[in-house]
């Protein structure tokens, strides 16, 4: 009887102290799953005088583009009124198919700037406060201050990309439909002599092409193989299907086909035939701005199909596309050069390093207009013209870096 409860309590020890290793090591594991969580959030990092410096970097970004915009619009109006009054353009065609479609895409252009802008102006007022002399003072480094400026440019520039790529050039469709019909900028409808690969060792050519009704006139579709023809189609008239439920689906007008085979030949010929052709009215119609209503994955795919057709005039497709991707980095460099520039107190103010930096960013958005255009008329590559004041920018900055208080 004593044996049992000599066992019995030594069972119950033998619980108690699993029990306790298993809840130190739970408590263990907790602490270190809490030690992890805490460095994976984001938001540990970013403390009081983070948020401080975040909501004034926004702030004063959005109100520098809702006056500069606002600026713009009053211009534009000015200029465009009599158009709009010629062409009897309604109001809510003005206001949700132009302007609301012009000031995003005029924001998004000129956001460098509009970042600029916003870094010189707060720092320069917190710095006029004897802020930032205060928090280096406390032992902030300017590279610890730098962090919540690249934390807002971080933001801005996502967002920039995102509505650089995906949202404004289908408003951009939208404001070239409203110009093209109420500014007397017609878009281009119609082109001539148009000859493309459609297909690897297909060609097709086409004399004349409507655009508004969709017609070609006069065309022609050579199938090669092992550089010998053996198929050519001809046809009056050659209509695009809208209505079908597949891409490429074209009807032939008085057709006819020769099929060679050898010494051979084969002809068939008639009123009307359903074809398929791996070629879109857009790939024959090519008008000015064209590369700015494409989203960033149909540019990629545009860019992609006309090259293995052979067709050279992509350039500007390349440049849109790369220049895309590189502007969303112009917020961290020349959120770098504004604040260095503006984060010392100075006896004499700001005005000569303001001027200074409106000169840099006014600089760096020429800089990308005429490496565009070395691109597309000097054979440059795009990826590096669009690169170039990226590039350049990046060491102005550095050195401006280098010579910012610490």
């Amino acid at each position: 009887m004593e044996q049992g409860k000599n066992n019995r309590l030594k069972a119950i020890l033998r619980k108690l102290h699993l029990t306790g290793l298993l809840a130190l090591l739970t408590s263990k594991g907790a602490s270190e799953a809490m030690r992890i969580m805490s460095m994976l959030n984001p938001f540990a990092y970013i403390k009081k005088i983070d948020g401080y410096i975040i909501r004034k970097f926004i702030g004063t970004y959005i109100y520098s583009i809702v006056l500069i915009i606002s600026i713009s619009i009053v211009f534009d109006v000015n200029e465009n009124l009599a158009k709009f009054t010629t062409y009897h353009a309604p109001l809510r065609a003005i206001v949700f198919d132009y302007y609301a479609n012009f000031v995003p895409y005029f924001a998004n252009l000129f956001s460098p700037l509009f970042v600029f802008i916003a870094v010189i102006f707060f720092t320069s007022k917190l710095a006029g406060n004897s802020e930032i002399i205060a928090m280096l003072a406390c032992g902030m480094s300017f590279k610890r201050l730098l962090r919540p400026y690249m934390i807002s440019a971080a933001m801005i520039s996502i967002l920039n990309f995102y509505l650089g790529a995906y949202v404004i050039p289908q408003g951009t469709v939208v404001r070239h439909n409203f110009e093209s019909q109420y500014k007397n900028s017609k878009k281009t409808t119609t082109a001539s002599n148009v000859q493309l690969q459609v297909d690897k060792g297909v060609i097709a050519y086409i004399s004349q092409y409507d655009d508004k009704h969709k017609t070609g006139y006069g065309f022609s579709l050579d199938k090669f193989e092992n550089k010998k023809l053996i198929s050519h189609m001809t046809a009056n008239v050659i209509k695009y299907d809208t209505i079908s439920d597949s891409r490429y689906h074209w009807k032939a007008i008085n057709y006819k086909i020769r099929t060679l085979k050898g010494m051979r030949e084969h002809i068939t010929s008639g009123m009307e035939i359903d074809t398929m052709i791996i070629m879109e009215p857009m790939d024959l119609v090519f008008s000015k701005g064209q590369q700015e209503t494409f989203t960033s994955p149909e540019l990629k795919r545009y860019i992609s199909k006309q090259k293995d057709r052979g067709s050279s005039n992509v350039v500007q497709y390349e440049v849109e596309y790369h220049k895309r991707i590189a502007t969303s980095f112009a917020s961290f460099i020349l959120t770098v050069i504004g604040l260095s520039l503006s984060s010392r107190k100075r006896k004499g103010g700001m005005g000569l390093y303001l001027g200074i930096g409106m000169a840099l960013s006014f600089s760096y958005i020429l800089l990308q207009t005429v490496c565009a255009t070395f691109a597309i008329n000097a054979n440059t590559p795009p990826m590096l013209a669009a690169w170039i004041p990226n590039i350049l920018y990046t060491f102005i900055a550095y050195y401006c870096y280098k010579k910012a208080p610490n």
